[in-house]
């Protein structure tokens, strides 16, 4: 049983108060979160059978805890992990604490996790031994973002740059963008902070409009993304160098020229906010987009990924992918590809010539599964996907499969 002590008149009201505007903030924030990480039919489907019976005990992780108190930091992906052999698995998490947790967007920092085991099953609750106990009310008052308080999949930090940087498009597209025509006081090589020129065409003309100041992001290069398996261009992926902001629109201006009137068109003028890499004349320009948020559920495939290969390494030069690093893989929308998919990395085996037995024979080595994958930001043919954990290191041409 909980006992409060009631206060005088002028505490009581100020607890009160209190407590009704952590009561609203909860309940924006719980309303924010439902309307921005929805759940998918599939996933709650999963997660009422798994509330129903548990998960058998040879599925939890061989170090899963018996309580676990929610930190700041921690992340769903972390939370699994920690519980299931499988992290990608969540929605089966998710089902074992369906009772108490109806949203796993809305697990936060502060809730204490209880793992239950009886009759060779698991389950997840918030309470321990399933009943209530007591609880404190302290009244504060919070500062958080109401977008900030649940806990998100991944940290954005790993894959929040990628979802404006990375863009694959068809060559057609970046050569028609506006394009950088020279930097102030004739440079060559512009970075963060200077001064930049830029015009398009009728079409693609750099015009101020109302509302917020426009950015832009810069790209060089459409860079063909080829197959592995196949040799197919896949699409185009074009190499990012910074963002601008648009300080005055692109004009004409007519003056008098040896007794003619003469209209010139005058380039739009540009600061450079961000910059990546060198930037010069000729570079394109695309409008920035609107800043997403996004979480993402890790979740297998519903059916076999039938030839999936990592096409590439994002970055200039790179050859090798390590932990945390994203990758292009050469699966899409059109393949059924969605964010939140997670897929095994194999090593694809070596062919050797055996020479053991005094003969010569051509022999392929096992594809050896090296690590996960999970994508985050799907294309019509391709998808950039975050490495999230390895044992060898992976590289353009290894195989995904379902994990």
């Amino acid at each position: 049983m909980t006992t409060l002590r009631t206060p005088s008149r002028p505490g009581r009201q100020n607890l009160l108060a209190s407590l009704a505007a952590v009561a609203v903030l909860g309940a924006s924030a719980a309303a924010h979160a439902q309307s921005q990480y929805p759940i998918t039919p599939q996933q709650r489907s999963v997660a009422q059978a798994t509330a129903q019976t548990g998960i058998p005990l040879s599925e939890l992780s061989p170090n899963a805890p018996d309580e676990y108190t929610v930190k700041r930091g921690d992340t769903l992906w972390d939370i699994s992990r920690m519980f299931l052999r499988s992290p990608w698995r969540w929605p089966e998490l998710w089902g074992m604490n369906l009772n108490d947790i109806k949203n796993p967007h809305l697990i936060y920092p502060g809730q204490v996790l209880y793992l239950e085991r009886s009759n060779g099953r698991a389950r997840l609750t918030t309470r321990a031994g399933g009943s209530g106990g007591t609880i404190k009310l302290t009244p504060r008052t919070r500062y958080d973002s109401v977008s900030d308080l649940a806990l998100p999949t991944l940290r954005p930090s790993l894959i929040e740059a990628f979802l404006t940087e990375g863009i694959v498009i068809d060559n057609d597209t970046l050569a028609g963008a506006p394009r950088v025509v020279a930097g102030r006081d004739d440079r060559v090589l512009l970075s963060r902070g200077d001064r930049i020129y830029a015009a398009g065409g009728d079409a693609t003309q750099l015009i101020e409009k109302p509302g917020p100041i426009q950015q832009f992001r810069i790209f060089r290069d459409a860079t063909p993304m080829v197959d592995p398996g196949t040799g197919e261009v896949l699409g185009y992926e074009a190499q990012y160098l910074g963002r601008a902001r648009l300080e005055r629109s692109q004009t004409t201006e007519t003056q008098l020229e040896e007794g003619k009137m003469v209209t010139s068109n005058v380039p739009a003028t540009l600061d450079v906010v961000a910059a990546r890499e060198e930037i010069r004349a000729g570079d394109r320009l695309l409008p920035e987009p609107p800043r997403q948020l996004i979480n993402y559920v890790p979740h297998a495939p519903a059916t076999p990924v039938e030839g999936g290969r990592i096409v590439s390494v994002y970055g200039n030069a790179v050859k090798y992918a390590s932990q945390n690093q994203v990758v292009a893989i050469n699966k899409g929308i059109a393949d059924g590809i969605e964010s939140g998919h997670v897929m095994a990395i194999l090593k694809n085996g070596a062919v050797i010539t055996d020479r053991s037995n005094g003969t010569k024979e051509t022999l392929k080595l096992p594809n050896e599964r090296i690590g996960l994958l999970m994508v985050f930001r799907t294309f019509q043919r391709v998808s950039y996907a975050l490495v999230l954990e390895i044992s060898d290191v992976p590289q353009a041409g290894d195989l995904l499969v379902n994990p």
